[in-house]
């Protein structure tokens, strides 16, 4: 076996178990924006703070999380976070049960994303860090990657299968799946051998690594908010226009994402995370403009097959940067400090979307992520000719090659 197959041989049961996991995620994802206006009565301003109130609180506890993946273990925190993922479920089913009473079901349904959030932050921070230490930070980005293949695999295949279920069965059904998922990921992970006893050693603050990895988490938090548009607002656009298949399009974009995923997830590592995410980003924002201005279905499916083309290895590119910018005990810290960015676009993308769209209309929302994709390219290329004018006397420049490369350079910046 080679070593790059054996390093993905040791990425999959993570992948597996963190898909089952954001299949609980993914399931309701598409469902939410109907249930909640169709059903429940409300406008796209509470539509998008139901999907961004996961994200938001997602966000508040990576600290707690990353902190109890390094002291308590990564094996126990997963653990925890899928057992409070089905939990949620059985607050979805509740809030599904209320339907016919409006307020009580969305401050059910609101206490439900809260709980999600939350059990998000467990099991990926902690899986996320221990797939990291089993293979090594020189091959960060491509288990970065392949945790992002878990996440839109699971979104891929749990939208049409959750807008399916939906339809045929109502919201109840979707909240029984969502109780099972996360049940069978924490049976598949519970014989696994224990990981690593947590650090006693001091770590690097949090607020001390964001300040250090601010500009690639702040770049990869506007890149975020395209997703988080198209996962609030697309079902709605394709509703509004009368246009088919919204389950299908949003399927094409995991289907696209995790192809370039498999295929190109170890390009950050080889060459850099700043070349792959300028180009990724430039993708990702053309593809939001084509949803925009799409006149039919297929222009908008094209368009949504674009974004998950170049938004695929965003995460990895610019992950490889911020890890390379921090030197750590702290694994579970640094992951959870960087996907806290992540989670801010996403918590800022529903309810900003959803007033852009209140105020220029649905197309209006794409416009905007569109233009907060090519803000964040722009941030990393000014950054990326900074730190090469910087690097211009050692011999490996520039400095987002990989550590191995120009390890003297690479440090300048390092906690």
């Amino acid at each position: 076996m080679s070593r790059q197959s054996n390093v993905v041989f040791q990425l999959i049961p993570f992948s597996v178990v963190a898909f089952l996991g954001f299949l609980a995620i993914g399931l309701p994802l598409p469902v939410l924006s109907l249930f909640v206006h169709t059903q429940l009565g409300y406008g796209t301003i509470v539509v998008g703070a139901v999907v961004g109130l996961q994200s938001a609180s997602t966000l508040l506890t990576r600290r707690f999380a990353g902190r109890l993946s390094d002291r308590r273990g990564p094996k126990k925190t997963a653990i925890a976070g899928l057992l409070l993922a089905s939990f949620t479920g059985a607050l979805y089913l509740l809030a599904g049960l209320l339907a016919p009473i409006p307020l009580a079901s969305l401050l059910i349904l609101c206490a439900g994303r809260l709980v999600l959030g939350v059990a998000e932050s467990l099991f990926i921070t902690a899986l996320s860090a221990w797939s990291i230490a089993r293979v090594g930070r020189q091959h960060a980005g491509r288990a970065m990657a392949w945790s992002g293949i878990a996440m839109y695999s699971a979104l891929a295949i749990g939208a049409p299968l959750g807008i399916s279920i939906y339809r045929a069965f109502g919201f109840v059904a979707v909240a029984w799946s969502m109780i099972a998922l996360p049940l069978f990921g924490a049976a598949l992970a519970m014989p696994w051998r224990k990981a690593e006893a947590g650090s006693t050693a001091p770590s690097v603050g949090f607020l001390s690594i964001l300040r250090t990895i601010w500009l690639p988490g702040l770049a990869m938090a506007l890149a975020s908010s395209g997703v988080g548009t198209i996962s609030s607002f697309l079902p709605l656009h394709f509703a509004h226009k009368g246009w088919p298949h919204v389950g299908t399009a949003l399927a094409a974009f995991g289907a696209a994402y995790i192809l370039v995923r498999i295929s190109f997830g170890g390009l950050p590592d080889r060459f850099g995370g700043y070349r792959i995410a300028i180009a990724s980003l430039v993708t990702e924002m053309g593809g939001l403009f084509v949803i925009a201005v799409a006149h039919n279905a297929a222009t908008a499916f094209a368009g949504t097959l674009i974004v998950g083309l170049g938004y695929s290895l965003v995460f990895p590119s610019l992950g490889v940067e911020a890890i390379r910018r921090v030197k750590s005990e702290s694994q579970g810290v640094v992951i959870s400090a960087y996907l806290a960015c992540f989670d801010l676009g996403l918590a800022a993308a529903g309810p900003g979307a959803g007033a852009v769209a209140r105020s220029y209309g649905i197309r209006g929302a794409f416009v905007a992520a569109a233009f907060a994709a090519a803000s964040a390219s722009g941030m990393i290329l000014t950054d990326f000719f900074r730190r090469k004018r910087i690097c211009t006397g050692h011999k490996d420049a520039p400095c987002d090659l990989p550590a191995r490369l120009h390890s003297d350079c690479s440090q300048r910046d390092n906690v």
